[in-house]
């Protein structure tokens, strides 16, 4: 059972808050699970986690119809993210426990459309992102139900992360335009938002389990101000629709898989499903903001030593959906003509990480 257990810790440092899947631009959605053993009973005081996430996104959508021309006419947008997570969690007892988690990032992000329209320039972003202090605690006694459990969580997303970070667009050769980068690239939303946790697991045998995550950030700030133009006055349509300015969406993640376990390693396959809504459950839905949810299968390799964990994750999508936005809504009851924007998405993400407990 103590194996067992290693492999669901690792589960629990894949903090995907990765900044998205590409365009649409999903933040601090993570995840987390661990299994009975006597570790579980008796949690070593502080665990150590850093978690690396990198994705290209390169394929544009408007709802789930993929606009294959993008790529063949080379006018796609090409967004490289890439993550590193640490976490600190501090295990107080069995039940209760509390995680800090700081996320670094680096974008580049390179496209025909923001810059002059002939030529591929780039613009990038790196910094600290949005910092979360989450407590947990297990609904059922660990002592008690050590073969399944459920888990909650509440936390609170600090808006540490740069929401008007800016470079340089170049429009021609000798003129270069300052302003804030897309909003997909931005080191965080603007928001001071709280987060709400359920996460399950159930072990059927000591080598095969089963676990599922449920993860919602509740942004109830609307708007964060930052101008969607690009250093240029904003234009008249997107003044009337609202959105010459970035939102502070909500985001939602769900998870669930099974586990099978054989003494040092691990392997585990489960259904991902990420999604930034269009309309906020707290507070207003105005402002830029490109909606939409990926639904992957997520496979999963550990490896466990005395106290040390490595894993690797790479959710891969099995289907990519841009859904029409407030602001797409908006623009197609006034003029009576169907709007609906796009947004570019990756292939897969790749998770790198280590844990070590102390």
């Amino acid at each position: 059972m103590k194996k067992l257990f290693f492999l669901f810790m690792t589960i629990a440092f894949v903090y995907e808050g990765a900044k998205g899947q590409g365009c649409v631009a999903i933040r601090s959605t993570g995840g987390f699970c661990s299994a009975p053993s006597a570790e579980h009973l008796k949690p070593s005081p502080w665990v150590v986690g850093i978690n690396n996430r990198y994705f290209k996104s390169f394929r544009h959508f408007v709802g789930t119809e993929e606009q294959e021309q993008r790529v063949e006419n080379g006018t796609e947008v090409i967004n490289h993210a890439y993550t590193m997570d640490i976490l600190v969690t501090r295990n107080l007892n069995p039940r209760w426990s509390f995680t800090l988690d700081v996320p670094v990032l680096s974008n580049a992000r390179s496209s025909l459309y923001e810059h002059d329209g002939k030529n591929r320039y780039s613009t990038h972003s790196f910094g600290v992102g949005d910092i979360r202090f989450t407590a947990y605690s297990w609904i059922l006694d660990p002592m008690k139900m050590p073969r399944g459990n459920i888990q909650v969580g509440l936390g609170l997303k600090l808006p540490t992360g740069d929401y008007r970070y800016q470079d340089f667009f170049v429009k021609s050769d000798s003129v270069k335009v300052l302003g804030p980068v897309d909003q997909s690239i931005q080191l965080g939303d603007g928001g001071t938002g709280f987060t709400t946790e359920v996460n399950a697991f159930y072990a059927f045998t000591h080598k095969i389990s089963v676990y599922g995550n449920f993860f919602y950030l509740f942004n109830p700030r609307e708007q964060n101000g930052t101008s969607t133009s690009r250093g240029a006055p904003p234009s008249a349509s997107s003044i009337t629709y609202g959105s010459s300015t970035m939102s502070v969406p909500d985001q939602m993640m769900a998870r669930a898989g099974i586990a099978f376990t054989d003494n040092h390693l691990g392997i585990s396959v489960g259904v991902r499903d990420d999604c930034l809504p269009s309309q906020d459950l707290i507070g207003g839905s105005s402002g830029f903001r490109r909606p939409g949810y990926i639904i992957s299968v997520e496979p999963g390799i550990t490896y466990t030593f005395k106290k040390i964990n490595l894993y690797s994750y790479v959710p891969i999508a099995l289907k990519r959906n841009r859904t029409q936005s407030y602001s797409d809504k908006l623009r197609t009851e006034k003029t009576g003509i169907y709007t609906h924007g796009d947004a570019a998405f990756a292939d897969y993400v790749v998770n790198l990480g280590v844990a070590f407990r102390f």
